[in-house]
């Protein structure tokens, strides 16, 4: 399944991180919620393989150690949205489906 596209209004918004939303719940190290809002990644989903990270032309995605996630113990972090050029690579290539990119 992938990241809900309207999980804005389907889900809770919950805190920041690293300058971007999250969007709950959020209950670690088992539910960690989707990060960001230009470019989010939901990271219940993510595999931590970094195609998005490896695919990004501008630099938009980190890394973020999990420890104790049942699907990866680091994730995709979107920490700079804000210098998406909107290109989708990321959420093209992600065999997750776990990005949504949404231009503001």
């Amino acid at each position: 399944m992938p990241i809900d596209p309207n999980f804005k209004n389907n889900r809770k918004h919950v805190g920041k991180h690293e300058g971007h939303d999250v969007w709950g719940p959020v209950e670690p190290p088992n539910v960690l919620g989707i990060h960001g809002s230009i470019v989010a990644v939901d990271w219940d989903l993510c595999n931590g393989d970094g195609t998005c990270i490896d695919v990004c032309p501008v630099g938009v995605f980190d890394w973020f150690n999990t420890p104790g996630h049942p699907k990866s113990e680091k994730k995709s972090d979107p920490i700079r949205e804000s210098d998406c050029i909107y290109c989708m690579a990321c959420e093209t290539q992600c065999p997750e489906q776990a990005i949504k990119v949404t231009q503001p």
